[in-house]
């Protein structure tokens, strides 16, 4: 059976509630891609979620645990949530290095895909800060030094460049129903890659043979905010949803 592990796209946030004279603190538990994963499921396709609070101590951390998985998502969340382990954070321990063991692992025949969000590629305020780690060579695309949002409130249009890839496959033919987006990570295509959709005109989704394996980029969200409520409704959604990994996990 197909084994594909998403890391990130979950967070915490605790809010202050002031009632007059007095105040108190609420924590919440949010996760953003549940559509993304339920999408999938209807593609035949199953994700294992790792929420951003495992990924630095549960992550694998070698080439031989990443060999359980086909396919890896990484999914709004920084560079620091791996390479800052609690051994290494708290003890100043030495540990394997994530993302040189991910690296290797997708020359040896994995797919890897980054998502786009506030914490992928370079990200809010260069915070994710992808670009100088070895994650980044094996990518279809180089990343940008600063923070690389391009936020389109307005909406940004997609457009489909290579309909006849198989990544387009079941959702070429309703490009034209496609909603707008509300932003995406600004990224440039490698020369070896393959551009297979765009946003606003800069890439969306670019793929990449790299040795025996396979990556992948999708610019934008998986789930609100860049990623609407009627894109995830869009009937193209699923369809795009399933090509994406199933081209990841084709050898």
């Amino acid at each position: 059976m197909t084994r594909i592990l998403l890391a990130g796209e979950s967070w915490i946030s605790t809010a202050t509630h002031v009632k007059g004279f007095d105040e108190f603190s609420s924590t919440t538990f949010h996760t953003g891609a549940d559509a993304f994963i339920a999408a999938a499921a209807s593609e035949g396709v199953e994700i294992e979620q790792m929420y951003a609070h495992d990924v630095p101590g549960s992550f694998p951390r070698t080439v031989e645990a990443l060999s359980a998985y086909d396919a890896v998502i990484l999914s709004d969340i920084g560079a620091n949530s791996f390479v800052l382990p609690p051994e290494v954070f708290l003890e100043g321990r030495r540990v394997d290095n994530p993302l040189l063991a991910l690296a290797e692992w997708t020359r040896g025949g994995g797919g890897l895909m980054m998502a786009g969000g506030y914490l992928s590629f370079t990200g809010f305020q260069a915070r994710a800060n992808f670009a100088r780690t070895a994650v980044a060579d094996v990518l279809p695309v180089t990343m940008l030094d600063a923070d690389d949002r391009v936020e389109a409130p307005q909406g940004a249009p997609i457009a489909l460049d290579v309909p006849a890839h198989p990544v387009a496959a079941g959702w070429a033919e309703l490009i034209g129903s496609a909603p707008t987006l509300l932003g995406y990570n600004l990224v440039r295509p490698r020369e070896d890659a393959t551009v297979v959709a765009t946003v606003g005109g800069d890439v969306l989704i670019a793929t990449r043979e790299v040795g025996q394996g396979r990556s992948l980029v999708w610019t934008s969200d998986i789930g609100p905010h860049w990623c609407p409520e009627d894109f995830l409704a869009w009937d193209g959604f699923a369809p795009l949803v399933g090509g994406m990994l199933r081209w990841l996990v084709a050898r």
